[in-house]
């Protein structure tokens, strides 16, 4: 249990900067950043549930992450746009 508990957090590690850092600078990286963020952190919260099934519950708490945290991500890729003020350019 506490092996599987060390690979879990020592993949955990590996991988997202490994994720993130695909991101680059995009006008959604945000966006991005978050859904990647909160696929893992999902995955490990689902997977660390009471229950059987770890691994159905480690995808299912994946999909749920990547989706709120792509739209928090995409929440502040819209408040952080230049706005245009009107006038000269």
């Amino acid at each position: 249990m506490k092996q599987n508990l060390f690979k879990m957090i020592l993949l955990l590690f590996v991988s997202l900067p490994l994720l993130s850092g695909c991101t680059g600078n995009s006008p959604h990286s945000a966006a991005q950043v978050g859904a990647t963020t909160g696929a893992v952190t999902g995955a490990v919260i689902g997977y660390n549930t009471k229950g059987h099934h770890k691994g159905q519950r480690a995808v299912i708490g994946g999909l749920i992450g990547a989706a709120v945290g792509g739209a928090v991500g995409n929440e502040v890729d819209n408040q952080t746009q230049p706005q245009q003020s009107g006038g000269w350019q």
